[in-house]
């Protein structure tokens, strides 16, 4: 009877071993990229660490070959595709998600957890800005590749607007740089050394804004380069020797390259007319200059020509516009096989996403989706595309493989603004800004279920979200 208990003792222990070797193999950022493969050798590792302690076992006198055999079907549990998948998903559920959500009309950075299966909540309030009589405006937020510091445009300025550089978890402020006007969106380099910020001003006469490349260990603006009339969705290749923008009034995707600090590469994304532009082309004749070229590089007005026409809206609708235009909002680059292949932009205005291919510069294929498509992320296994659609309080759900749009998604408020995916690839995150006194909302997305899972109320007018880190449950 006491050899027996001893054995069922050990059998426990082992399944307990197990079960947190499972749930350590998930908490690495990068699972969605080794994925498959690993789970594989990890399973045959704990198969043949379950054989190594049957013979252990058997060798005390628990049970001769009994104990082995009981061991190997235990092993085997977790080398069953079924069982691991099964296995793996209760071990989801002992994980939190951890991100960052700027509120534009609080001046307050939320620190936001989602546990699976028990809620999102707002664990921490971050107090930003300056100025007493106004708000700052807390607008983009992008955190550091290794999660060790987040970055935060303070868009409003006088006139100039910063970024601020904040160590995580304590959350403090470590420096802060003087930027454009109305610094808005920005990406960071794989390596965490350089930010590329688009200053989307929106100060007086509409003139072509500019870039900053900031030096992030110092923090310091290393340069400012012309591109566009209101550079917005700054986005860094996988490579990371590109960035990416979207000209919302010039229809321009712009390409610039981080290694010799110039434009590289324009393209025109005015429906029916896309193609390359000459790259010193700023498109200082608004949609106008796109939509009067005839072929790929032609251009419509002179530099310095511009454009007689008024802004009617924030998102880039101009009295008087007779022809289609894109006003793109956001460029994503492509990720898993399609990394450095292509890049996603949002056509708010047309009602579509486009895909570019980075290497012959050409449109390979158009997602029709909802109204007023804004901010998109693309999962890290480049699987499937998330759009938030600003005019229509969803978000879309598109597979890369197939085309299709997989489903769309109620929110929780209007104004659906901005998406991150978990490395994980099984959340998306959307933050939504919500109207007048009504606070704004964190949704979180299931992408395999395709549904809305979770939600938590945060401050005035939510934006700028990114993805901090994932963590084992203690």
């Amino acid at each position: 009877m006491g050899k027996s208990l001893s054995f069922v003792r050990a059998s426990l222990r082992f399944v307990r071993a197990s079960h947190r070797f499972v749930r350590m193999s998930l908490t690495w950022r990068d699972t969605s990229v080794v994925g498959s493969v690993t789970s594989q050798v990890r399973g045959m590792d704990v198969f043949r660490r379950s054989l190594r302690h049957g013979r252990l076992m058997a060798g005390r006198g628990f049970g001769g070959r009994r104990a082995a055999f009981a061991c190997a079907v235990l092993a085997a549990v977790f080398v069953h595709p079924a069982a691991r998948a099964a296995a793996q998903e209760a071990a989801q559920e002992l994980m939190e998600y951890r991100l960052y959500v700027a509120n534009e009309s609080s001046d307050i950075v939320s620190r936001v957890v989602f546990r699976p299966g028990a809620g999102a909540e707002v664990e921490k309030e971050i107090p930003v800005g300056i100025m007493p009589a106004d708000n700052d405006g807390a607008h983009g937020l992008t955190v550091s590749p290794d999660g060790a510091f987040w970055y935060l445009t303070i868009a409003h300025g006088t006139p100039y607007g910063y970024v601020w550089k904040f160590a995580a978890a304590a959350d403090t402020l470590v420096a802060r740089a003087e930027l454009g006007l109305f610094p808005a969106t920005m990406g960071v380099t794989p390596n965490g050394q350089f930010l590329v910020v688009a200053n989307f001003n929106l100060h007086g006469d509409m003139v072509p804004s500019d870039l900053s490349v900031v030096y992030t260990p110092t923090m310091t603006q290393l340069s400012r380069i012309t591109t566009c009339l209101m550079p917005h969705g700054s986005r860094v290749s996988a490579s990371g020797g590109l960035q990416y923008s979207a000209c919302m009034h010039s229809d321009q995707l712009v390409e610039f390259d981080l290694t010799t600090l110039e434009v590289s590469r324009r393209f025109s994304l005015a429906p029916g007319r896309e193609g390359p532009l000459d790259a010193r082309d700023q498109g200082m004749g608004g949609h106008v200059m796109v939509m009067s070229g005839a072929g790929a590089g032609a251009a419509g007005t002179e530099p310095g020509q511009a454009s007689s026409m008024r802004d009617d809206t924030s998102m880039g609708r101009m009295a008087g516009m007779a022809d289609a235009v894109c006003s793109p909002t956001w460029a994503e680059p492509g990720a898993g096989a399609l990394a450095d292949r292509v890049v996603y932009v949002a056509c708010n205005r047309n009602d579509e996403i486009l895909e570019i291919d980075a290497g012959d510069w050409t449109v390979r294929r158009r997602f029709s989706t909802g109204t007023a498509p804004y901010n998109l992320d693309v999962t890290a296994d480049g699987s499937l595309l998330v759009a938030t659609l600003k005019g229509e309080q969803a978000v879309a759900v598109i597979s890369l493989e197939s085309g299709e749009e997989l489903a769309r998604i109620a929110t929780t408020q209007p104004i659906t603004h901005g998406v991150v995916t978990s490395p994980d690839g099984r959340y998306a995150f959307v933050s939504n800004e919500a109207i007048g006194a009504t606070p704004g909302t964190l949704d979180v997305f299931d992408l395999s279920a395709l549904e809305r899972v979770a939600s938590a109320e945060l401050r005035y007018q939510p934006g700028g979200i990114d993805f901090w880190r994932a963590t084992a449950v203690p």
